[in-house]
């Protein structure tokens, strides 16, 4: 490879037909593929974006002490270059935008261009949590409007705006049910957990002082209601419960579970991260349930994860309403509407637990969710429900004879299908196949999850995906499963293909090769 600007050279691997099986080229790269190094290792500290005057000798710093006495340490690069830099990097990353995103539990969806227009619009994307609350008053209207239409599709009786994220979210539930306890004068010490619960379950509770016990699952991946019903009682404050389930299945026995749970005082609370499944088809207040988080943008769309701050609205049931967060918003006798805080709460929301954040500043991503809910339509919204469900399925039906499906006895799935490594041959793990999967060009399903399932790989294609991409993704799965249940050896070494080949992921973690040297720069170490 050439020496760069700044000297530095990669080194030239041992074996160049393992890295690039096409053959090795001069530069390393391959075509449109560039071979792209760290930033710092293609900086120079004389180069810089921007001309900067020199310090005058001797004159007096205005910090005083605090004025730097050597260089940070910063990469130096000249414009073209930084921009070329991060362009070169960004062509390497895999998004929805690329292609089929399988994740698993996550509902990596399409983004409708039309909501990120409409969040765009000036009033929109330049509100500002601190304005006066008269000139905000279309803010709020879209905070009312989208708490609205979360009510009518749940069932339940109201919401809470303010959540930031999916688990902030089940904090707010637990928050809200401790509170109910207590204005009960009961302070219960246990919530228990099903096997097939999602992990940040069990998370939740414990970081909210409760003792967390496991209710186990039946052979068909479902909630073993005995089990349950002889675990209950006067010490439980809750129940926490994913529907549809990690393993991708419907809790068809989620009323009497409800009713049992309230038949010795405690609360369900039903973990929404799956609602995209049920969408338009199944209130969940109609299921007995008291609290449950929307994760906004896995049901509606919003970016997912860098796209910008989460949102997991919390919808409650009557029992729980009084005792939602602040701030809330409500609408006057005049017809404004003025959010209810610290100031008023005595006499307009007297049982809240609190605030759980200083701003509704996720407007963003209500502005988004309301307007995939208005393009779609009430049709519009139960077709999304039934084509992520038919998807599902159709990828369960296509792999099942090459890949284990634990579950499949147990009836249709609902929004993902889940595999486990069992017909896998000896010295070939999940892992393998998700790498083998990274050289088809696919991002890898969610590996090693659900628990309750060894070596498990759990596919959801979402509803936004043709029949003609499903197919293509299932002939890659096929493919690379057929080489896995063979023994095939190579896929302990893929990816072959990709810009990096695969870590050493302990390794990394427990000895990182970079330090920061006394001159304040990073170096490599071997």
């Amino acid at each position: 490879m050439n020496a760069n600007s700044s000297g530095w050279r990669p080194a030239m691997p041992a074996d160049e037909e393992t890295v690039y099986p096409a053959g090795s080229t001069h530069t390393g790269n391959r075509a449109l593929m560039v071979e792209e190094p760290l930033i710092f290792e293609i900086s120079n500290s004389l180069n810089c974006g921007v001309d900067l005057p020199e310090p005058e000798p001797g004159r007096p710093s205005r910090l005083g002490n605090l004025a730097r006495d050597r260089q940070l340490g910063l990469p130096g690069l000249s414009q073209p270059e930084a921009v070329r830099h991060y362009t070169r990097l960004s062509r390497q990353n895999y998004a929805i935008d690329c292609g089929i995103f399988p994740l698993g539990s996550c509902t990596m969806k399409h983004n409708p261009r039309l909501n990120e227009q409409v969040a765009r619009l000036k009033g929109f994307a330049d509100v500002h949590p601190l304005q006066p609350e008269g000139s905000v008053q279309g803010a709020l209207a879209v905070i009312d409007e989208l708490a609205h239409w979360l009510v009518t599709l749940t069932g339940m009786h109201s919401v809470a705006m303010s959540p930031k994220a999916g688990a902030h979210g089940e904090l707010c539930g637990i928050l809200c049910i401790r509170a109910a306890l207590e204005a009960r004068g009961e302070m219960r010490e246990v919530v228990l957990v099903p096997e097939s619960a999602h992990g940040t379950n069990p998370a939740t509770a414990a970081f909210a002082g409760y003792r967390v016990e496991t209710i186990p699952a039946t052979a068909d991946g479902r909630i073993d209601l005995g089990a349950l019903r002889q675990r209950l009682g006067t010490d439980v404050a809750a129940l926490m419960i994913t529907n549809p389930n990690t393993c991708g299945l419907f809790e068809r026995d989620m009323v009497a579970i409800s009713e049992a749970v309230h038949a010795v005082g405690g609360y369900v609370y039903c973990d929404g991260a799956n609602f995209n499944a049920i969408v338009g088809r199944v209130r969940p207040g109609d299921l007995g349930v008291d609290a449950m988080h929307i994760n906004l943008h896995k049901t509606f769309s919003t970016p997912h994860g860098g796209g910008g701050p989460g949102s997991g609205p919390v919808v409650l049931s009557e029992a729980l309403a009084p005792f939602a967060p602040l701030p809330i918003v409500r609408r006057t006798a005049e017809g404004t509407l003025t959010l209810i805080e610290e100031e008023t709460a005595e006499a307009d929301a007297p049982e809240s637990f609190g605030r759980m954040t200083a701003f509704h500043g996720q407007m963003g991503m209500f502005t988004r969710a309301l307007s995939y809910m208005l393009s779609h339509g009430a049709d519009g919204l139960r077709q999304v429900s039934g084509d992520a469900v038919l998807n599902a399925n159709y990828v369960l039906r296509s792999l099942e004879d090459v890949l284990d499906a634990p579950y499949a006895h147990a009836g249709p799935c609902m929004h993902e299908a889940l595999f486990s490594d069992a017909k896998v041959a000896e010295g070939i793990s999940t892992l393998d196949i998700a790498k083998g999967l990274i050289d088809e060009g696919f991002h890898p399903m969610t590996m090693y999850f659900p628990l309750v399932v060894h070596g498990a790989m759990l596919v959801e294609p979402t509803e936004t995906e043709s029949k003609a991409t499903l197919d293509q993704f299932i002939a890659a799965m096929r493919s690379v499963a057929g080489r896995a249940n063979d023994g095939d050896t190579s896929l302990l070494q893929a990816p072959l293909h990709a810009p990096r080949r695969r870590l050493d992921e302990t390794g990394a973690a427990r000895k990182p090769v970079l330090v920061w040297s006394e001159v304040s720069q990073f170096e490599r170490v071997e």
